[in-house]
């Protein structure tokens, strides 16, 4: 019985360690990170289509972590610059993920900033990559007899869109393209984001999309 108080203390000491190592000390080196200036605020068409993206559980098979060169061979394959702490100051929860079974996709805004090559993509991501296995999206879409003032048409190949009438992306849509969009961390890192080899300097992200 009179062992059960120091056990409980010890316990007790555990937990507040392992919160002051894990939670706190992290939490405050983060918020001493200075904001890059040319990274903005997401607006909200562009928090809405973060809602989406995580909704859709894209996180499952894209990342949004760029790796330094020494862990993988991410800056040759145009994904950008390693990712620093200051990259996801505006993103709550981050959505960094672990999986890649398709690109990542922290700089797909910068890549591919066209917003009718990704509303094509995500209604049938086979009419842009034969190969794909990235699952299509339609019902963030709708079908139209004619398209209405406003509307955006999406463009389809022959073989892929409606017999007849066009496809309009939907408001989800148009929120998700929006996110996407906005990830751009091609700006040079805050000096105080810089590892001693200087890694968070390199080249930004390159061009081109290989899915």
């Amino acid at each position: 019985m009179n062992r059960y108080f120091p056990l409980a203390l010890l316990s007790l000491a555990i937990l507040a360690f392992a919160t002051l190592m894990l939670v706190i000390a992290p939490g405050m080196q983060i918020n001493s990170r200075t904001v890059p200036e040319a990274l903005r605020p997401y607006t909200e068409a562009e928090l809405r289509g973060r809602d989406v993206y995580v909704s859709l559980g894209c996180v499952y098979c894209h990342s949004q972590q760029p790796r330094s060169a020494d862990q993988a061979p991410d800056g040759e394959r145009g994904w950008g610059r390693p990712a620093v702490a200051s990259d996801y100051a505006y993103d709550a929860p981050h959505q960094l993920g672990t999986m890649r079974t398709g690109p990542d996709l922290l700089n797909i805004g910068a890549r591919l900033p066209s917003e009718a090559w990704h509303l094509t993509h995500l209604y049938q991501p086979r009419a842009i990559f034969d190969w794909s296995i990235m699952p299509a999206y339609p019902f963030l879409f709708e079908k139209k007899a004619k398209a209405a003032p406003g509307d955006t048409v999406v463009a389809l190949p022959e073989g892929f869109g409606p017999a007849s009438g066009v496809v309009v992306a939907g408001p989800e849509a148009l929120d998700l393209v929006a996110y996407l969009r906005s990830l751009d961390r091609t700006h040079l890192a805050p000096p105080d984001s810089l590892r001693d080899d200087g890694y968070a300097s390199e080249a930004p992200a390159g061009e081109g999309e290989t899915e």
